[in-house]
């Protein structure tokens, strides 16, 4: 029996950088368990280059990394979510979509590193501290036990069952 692919979706304002850095840590250091999506309140349409050199130390394909909307993961055709988490402050405090099958939902704040004013090599230094950040927790989230993320996955349909008509 194959085992469950957990999506997750890191909401941020931009999609440029944190969301982005996220999206690739879970599905890399989740070694198959998980699939990440990123996704922004308004999209910025281009993701910023310095979050790119992290992702690409990652192995995971830089080619995928779109700045995009969340509205993208609300249609009836998007991926069904298992996870959200927002990454900023200021999504954290949007009104978010309706995600159907009510994910789990998080806020894990980051520091913005596109904010970050100076050279480069400044810019480069804040990308790589916040991508550190990012790592630890992702570290901690896939490996979580499996029964723990059963449970949630378990939650959730009990509660699509009790929704249905009979």
């Amino acid at each position: 029996m194959q085992e469950k692919v957990y999506n997750v979706l890191f909401l941020c304002t931009g999609n440029s950088a944190r969301s982005i850095m996220a999206e690739a840590l879970v599905t890399t250091m989740g070694k198959g368990r998980f699939k990440g999506f990123s996704a922004g309140s308004h999209p910025g349409g281009t993701v910023n280059p310095f979050a790119i050199e992290q992702v690409a130390n990652t192995g995971y394909p830089v080619t995928d990394l779109r700045s995009k909307s969340w509205d993208e993961f609300g249609t009836p055709d998007a991926p069904h979510m298992d996870f959200i988490f927002t990454v900023c402050d200021n999504a954290a405090g949007e009104t978010c979509p309706y995600w159907p099958g009510h994910p789990m939902s998080a806020h894990w704040g980051f520091e913005d590193p596109a904010a970050v004013v100076g050279t480069d090599e400044e810019k480069r230094a804040a990308f790589h501290r916040i991508f550190r950040q990012i790592m630890t927790r992702m570290n901690i989230f896939v490996s979580l036990p499996l029964h723990m993320l059963k449970k949630n996955a378990i939650q959730c349909e009990i509660q699509a069952i009790g929704a249905t008509s009979v």
